[in-house]
């Protein structure tokens, strides 16, 4: 998924932040953009999928499995969710 010099608006930023916080059990205030999910943030495939569901519920679209599979940064995810 390309993001190089793009920015999220902060309030989808700030939107995936909590809900990464809430499913791993993270401070959203050290949640930094550019953490990968799974290497910084320690999300396994198991638990990023109770996320997924999170924000496919908060943001109401759902994410192509293909689209999943791409995300590997908060960054990313909140890209993803202020683009569809």
């Amino acid at each position: 998924m390309r993001e190089a010099g793009r920015l999220p608006r902060p309030d989808a930023a700030r939107r995936v932040a909590l809900i990464i916080s809430g499913h791993l059990g993270i401070d959203p205030v050290v949640i930094a953009p550019e953490a990968s999910l799974v290497d910084d943030l320690g999300a396994n495939s198991l638990d990023s999928m109770e996320p997924i569901i999170a924000f496919e519920e908060a943001f109401n679209i759902e994410i192509p499995e293909a689209d999943v599979e791409r995300i590997g940064t908060v960054k990313a995810l909140a890209l993803f969710f202020d683009h569809h």
